[in-house]
This record gives structure tokens, sequence and C-alpha cells, in this order.
């Protein structure tokens, strides 16, 4: 798994508590299944090229491309709920 800087920022700034629970759920879900859509967990976006997916963690949400061809995950960013409209407008690419 591969985590962008920007995202490797964002996910600093937060705090410990949160980043030991994205840990956690990352590592559950992104090393293992990235792919494998769940009913409130894991959402392909369909309308967007990149990210291609979204996992919900708590009031998070973390958006990650998958590369199939490579075995790769890239995290490209860790939003609050309330914050992903205007982050999917400003780093979303659509198909």
């Amino acid at each position: 798994m591969i985590i962008a800087r920007s995202a490797e920022r964002e996910f600093r700034g937060l705090d410990a508590c949160r980043r030991s629970a994205l840990k956690r759920v990352m590592h559950d879900h992104l090393e293992l299944e990235p792919t494998r859509e769940s009913k409130s967990r894991i959402k392909r976006l369909r309308s967007l090229r990149r990210p291609q997916y979204r996992l919900r963690v708590d009031d998070m949400r973390v958006f990650y491309d998958v590369n199939p061809a490579l075995r790769r995950v890239e995290v490209l960013g860790f939003v609050r709920k309330a914050s992903v409209e205007a982050w999917l407008e400003r780093h979303g690419v659509p198909e």
C-alpha cells in the first residue's frame, strides 16, 4: 500500500485515536481485499476515474485507487465526511 504525500500530511494532522482506527481498518480491508465492495464500508465510485474507491471509517473517508496489474493500492486522501464534496471537486477526475 502506498500513501500519497498529500494524504500522508492529512493523516499526520489527525489525532492519535483516529490514526489508530484508520490504520486498523485499512490493514483489514485494503491489504486483503481492496476491491470487495460492501453495503457500508467500501464503495466503488462510479462517476469518477480517480479516485476509484471510498472506504468509510467512522466519520472519515479514505479515497484510494487500485492497480491490479501491480497489485498495489494507492491512498489518495483522508477526508472528514463533511468535506467529501469539496475534496472530490478538487481532486476527483471524472470519467
